[in-house]
């Protein structure tokens, strides 16, 4: 099913891209959020310039709409150095890299985005580049076929990735430097809403700028789809100023509830709720049901429930909580009420996150 969703964490082409190019922060000053990261990369940063020397490769993981990208852009703005984007699914082959790799000069940085979709051949193809600063180009082809070694300057890359558990071992380790995006605070997506709001030259009230942060499911990128929403609002329909009122009728209007949850995030938890009489059930199964794509729920809808309580991963699938059946106003049934079920199902969920912090943690201390 195709939808349009004011509270997705990706970013559409055009007139979005555009918009939130001209809101994003130009130094590490201006960054709002993400403090201990943004503190370890002024460290890295400040080091490499005393040494004269490139900024390691740096992997940023988490989940979409956080600010990888502008961070890259950051990072590049405060070295002083260009920076070149592709992304994973764009290099489809060695040749495809190469003239980033070719063309960059020393300290420059190569970001590349969706990192962990890049194809085998690609990324073996990197190895070399990003450990010995040299490739290995193949001339004709068959028995005339020769490597021709071609030596690069040192470079930077940056990859980005809402899957970091799908980047193989080698890539991996050869970013020095391995940092964790998490959802943001409700008070750091205030002052995003009020630095954004001034931007635009649109009044926006204390209570204003908090209802609309209190829905962006703890996403700069949904904050500032939602307040260019709610300004169309308020200069539409009021004087122009984004009051609590205006705030809350404007997003009512789009479907989203005081949680920042839309019409696909109820669809899903229903789905569960009376389809599969509160789960567990599988992912695939799951989009089946709904006619997405099981991408779409892993990595935009899920996050989100999980993070506020109303969605249980176990090993034997999805179900929906207590929370989430309140939320929607309907009792659950008996199962759910199970203390013995309800534990394990808590005891599982309880696993399946440490084995996500562990495994977040590992690769932030490489």
């Amino acid at each position: 099913m195709s939808r349009e969703r004011i509270v997705s964490s990706h970013e559409d082409g055009g007139g979005e891209k555009d918009f939130n190019w001209g809101l994003r922060p130009k130094s590490l000053r201006e960054y709002t959020g993400q403090r201990e990261t943004v503190e370890r990369l002024k460290i890295a940063i400040d080091a490499s310039m005393a040494r004269g020397e490139p900024l390691d490769h740096l992997l940023l993981h988490g989940p979409p709409g956080l600010g990888k990208t502008t961070l890259a852009y950051i990072i590049a703005e405060e070295l002083g150095r260009d920076i070149s984007l592709t992304s994973g699914p764009a290099l489809e082959r060695p040749g495809d890299v190469m003239g980033f790799l070719v063309n960059a000069k020393e300290g420059d940085i190569i970001f590349i985005d969706e990192i962990h979709r890049l194809p085998r051949i690609v990324e073996e193809f990197l190895y070399s580049a990003m450990e010995d600063w040299i490739v290995n180009f193949t001339l004709d082809k068959g028995m005339y076929s020769k490597p021709l070694p071609i030596r690069l300057e040192k470079f930077t890359i940056i990859g980005a990735t809402t899957r970091p558990a799908m980047l193989t071992r080698p890539l991996r380790d050869r970013f020095g430097l391995q940092q964790h995006f998490d959802f943001y605070e409700e008070k750091d997506l205030v002052s995003i809403v009020r630095r954004s709001a001034h931007i635009l030259g649109t009044p926006v009230d204390a209570e204003g700028a908090r209802e609309i942060a209190r829905r962006s499911r703890g996403t700069p990128r949904v904050a500032n789809r939602l307040l260019r929403r709610v300004r169309d609002y308020a200069q539409v329909r009021a004087d122009g100023e984004i009051t609590t009122q205006i705030a809350r009728d404007g997003m009512k209007l789009e479907g989203i509830d005081e949680l920042g949850l839309d019409r696909l995030d109820h669809a899903m938890m229903n789905v569960i709720k009376d389809v599969y009489e509160g789960g567990p059930v599988g992912i695939e199964a799951l989009a089946a049901t709904l006619n997405e794509e099981s991408d779409t729920l892993v990595d935009v809808v899920e996050p989100y429930l999980l993070k506020i309580g109303f969605l249980a991963r176990t090993p034997a699938g999805r179900r929906i909580t207590k929370r989430a059946y309140e939320h929607l106003g309907a009792l659950p049934p008996a199962s759910a009420l199970t203390p013995q079920l309800s534990l394990l199902e808590e005891a599982a969920d309880a696993d399946e996150r440490l084995r996500e912090i562990k495994k977040a943690r590992s690769l932030d201390g490489k």
